[in-house]
């Protein structure tokens, strides 16, 4: 008996554990977007490349500064053998005999500084490139994040179309469940045929058929929004209707013209053809000679021979590689190929931008028009319902036309939640768009 309560007790403890396990989390659309930003792999990435130019920058501007070498050996010599000629010449006449010293070790010190002076303005056209390229991956990482937050917005919605739609369904399955009940004592009664039962039965079979699929999408999509914030896939997100509710729609584009000004990826694009630019600048310094202003110091101890102290040199260095006349010419052409290059992808970008503009207009006009119709539906199928309710207590219409008018009205309070969530969605899809989310949720600050 002891051992039964305890298997008991670990299956209620198993339980209550499953169950906390599913923690159920609110979230507005904006606590959404910003948790997606802080946690996304792709926006890490973005950040991550933009840090990366910017060292790339720093790396080519210090190329401004001069080089300074300092180096230093000591060599031990082994049987060295020194020849001093112009010591030999005088020792001969003189008629002297002189050993030659031993020479056993060397000492010598340098340091040499190097500061480029002109090298067909290579350095400064460099960076200049170097500069567009960084500003180009920083407008690529606010694209990103663009992006990121036009994805948590469909799942955000899609989200709450699927939570609202278990709701109504749940209501009608409660309503189908007592209808049926009310059948059956009915039939019982023979006050009304077997087959209007059946009618009934058949109905609370679909609504549960329907119920049962609309759960299924939702844990699909909540579970894809648990993922992309990087949540626990167990917890389960609330979303009410008055957190998009509490968004205004403002600035509602109506031309392609924001898009032209705001869309990141196509400033980026306007930066690489910068940079693409100024590399042809950069290929072009190889016809000119490289100019530089050099100093140096020098320290030597030959052993027993010679020794140099302060010995100090400056100077200008000049270096010129004249294969570079006719060898130079190709790099020229491939840097002004990769510049056609960015502008015929900028040119196409601009067409694909202006057609997304105006499919987006549509579309949110459309959801509009949607949403107003249905707004309508819902009180026209309701009152429907209601009349024909009426008429069937009064026995001048049948089960039949009950069924449909209560199918209708579910039908119509889905269709208009459904509109109403698109509105929102087709809005920020239209500002997504035309490059305005970063200003909605303040994007430009993360």
């Amino acid at each position: 008996m002891k051992a039964n309560h305890l298997i008991l007790f670990g299956f209620l403890f198993l339980g209550i554990t499953a169950t906390e396990a599913q923690e159920k989390k609110s979230l507005t659309l904006d606590q959404a977007i910003h948790l997606a930003w802080e946690k996304s792999n792709e926006v890490n990435l973005a950040n991550a490349k933009v840090t990366t130019k910017k060292y790339e920058l720093q790396s080519v501007k210090n190329h401004r500064y001069p080089d300074l070498k300092a180096s230093a050996q000591y060599q031990r010599l082994t049987k060295a053998s020194i020849d001093l000629k112009n010591n030999g010449s005088e020792n001969e006449e003189s008629g002297s005999d002189t050993k030659a010293p031993n020479v056993d070790q060397l000492v010598l010190g340098q340091i040499n500084a190097s500061l480029p002076l002109f090298s067909g303005f290579k350095l400064q056209n460099s960076i200049k490139v170097s500069d567009n390229l960084y500003k180009a991956e920083a407008a690529n990482a606010l694209q990103t994040k663009e992006e990121t937050a036009m994805e948590v917005i469909n799942y955000y919605v899609a989200l709450y179309k699927a939570q609202k739609t278990v709701e109504l369904l749940k209501e009608n399955y409660k309503s189908a469940e007592q209808r049926v009940k009310d059948f059956t004592e009915l039939e019982k009664n023979e006050i009304v045929p077997k087959n209007d039962l059946l009618k009934t039965q058949l109905q609370l079979s679909k609504v549960q058929l329907s119920l049962d699929q609309a759960k299924s999408d939702l844990n699909v999509v909540n579970y894809k929004l648990a993922s992309l914030l990087k949540l626990d896939t167990n917890t389960q997100i609330s979303v009410q209707e008055s957190d998009l509710a509490a968004y205004e729609l403002n600035n509602i584009p109506t031309d392609e013209n924001p898009a032209l000004e705001n869309r990141k990826d196509l400033e980026a694009l306007r930066f690489q053809e910068q940079a693409s630019l100024e590399s042809i600048k950069v290929a072009r310094s190889g016809y000119y000679p490289s100019l530089s202003l050099i100093a140096g110091y020098t320290t030597l101890d030959l052993k027993n021979v010679v020794t140099v102290q302060n010995a100090m040199n400056f100077g200008i260095g000049l270096s010129y590689n004249i294969s570079d006349i006719f060898k130079n010419g190709t790099e020229v052409k491939v840097a002004k190929s990769k510049a056609a290059e960015v502008q015929n992808s900028e040119m196409m970008l601009t067409d694909y931008i202006k057609n997304q503009v105006k499919k987006a207009l549509e579309d949110y006009d459309l959801s509009v028009k949607q949403n107003s119709v249905y707004t309508q539906a819902v009180e026209q199928a309701t009152e429907n319902y209601r009349i024909i309710k009426d008429k069937y207590d009064n026995g001048l219409s049948d089960t039949n036309d009950l069924l449909e008018a209560d199918v209708e009205q579910l039908s119509a309070k889905i269709n208009k939640a459904v509109a109403k969530a698109n509105v929102i969605q087709k809005y920020y899809s239209l500002l997504a768009v035309t490059g305005q989310l970063n200003q909605t949720f303040n994007l430009s600050k993360i």
